[in-house]
């Protein structure tokens, strides 16, 4: 952004997170940072009816062959880390040994040294094999990420069409109007600006609401994110510091708007 955050008194939003990841510190975070152990989590907040299916899971990348899984479409990944997974539609396409040496790497990486986001350095690193998530319309679905304040919804992210040339990313208030900035990462070389067109409003929105409240209950500052497949809504992951506080918020002025929205507390 060029210049460097204030971290004695924080006034945007990028600095309070950047401050975050310095000082509020938990178990919990620990926990919801898994991606394997957050499943419990959620399941005693919630409902395990949000948690996508999970086929498989194991230290060991050996026992990642066909025969331990169900059959495709499923995804790989690690717990413990952000982003990344094996697409599985055909089991007969797929390279195993390279996916066996693609996971041993992974799991040997702490992403904490890559980003000090704290919350990913004490995760047992694992393997989790989940259902793929598609829509009727065999598409991967829209990803809903709601930025939760102090326990509340304050703006939510709609990403469309993740890993392709289309990847757009639109950003609306709990009664979905556009929110009058953009938060842009680069992906793939891609930025995720917003798209020149609307999103129907989800029908599931006012249950995500009430839920991504209730999950982020414990937490000074939280994104909750979801899947809604055909008006089935399914739990993605709890994210505490998004982009790393790194990513410009535009135009500048709302970066300190929101800023000023969020009471920072160190537990």
């Amino acid at each position: 952004m060029g210049k460097s955050p204030d971290l004695n008194d924080p006034k945007t939003l990028n600095e309070k997170i950047v401050w975050l990841k310095l000082n509020d510190r938990t178990p919990l975070h620990t926990k919801c940072a898994d991606k394997y152990a957050v499943r419990e989590y959620v399941s005693e907040k919630i409902s395990d009816d949000y948690l996508v299916p999970l086929y498989y899971h194991t230290v060991n990348v050996k026992d990642i062959v066909p025969k331990n899984l169900p059959a495709p479409p499923y995804i790989i990944k690690t717990n413990h880390d952000s982003g990344g997974g094996i697409f599985v539609y055909d089991t007969l396409q797929i390279d195993w040994d390279q996916v066996q040496k693609s996971l041993k790497k992974r799991l040997k990486h702490n992403y904490y040294w890559e980003s000090k986001e704290w919350q990913y350095k004490n995760i047992k690193p694992r393997v989790i094999v989940e259902k793929l998530l598609l829509t009727e319309a065999g598409k991967i679905p829209f990803d809903y990420k709601l930025h939760c304040f102090n326990g509340k919804v304050i703006t939510i992210q709609v990403d469309m069409n993740r890993g392709t040339e289309n990847h757009f990313r639109n950003w609306y208030d709990i009664n979905w109007n556009r929110e009058p900035f953009k938060w842009t990462a680069i992906k793939d070389g891609k930025k995720t600006d917003p798209s020149d067109y609307d999103i129907e409003r989800p029908s599931t929105l006012e249950e995500m609401i009430r839920l991504s409240e209730l999950l982020a209950a414990p937490f000074c500052y939280v994104r909750v994110d979801w899947y809604d497949v055909d008006g089935q809504l399914y739990f993605g992951e709890l994210t505490f510091h998004h982009d790393g506080g790194n990513s410009p918020i535009e135009p500048s002025e709302w970066d300190l708007k929101l800023g000023e929205k969020l009471n920072l507390i160190k537990h």
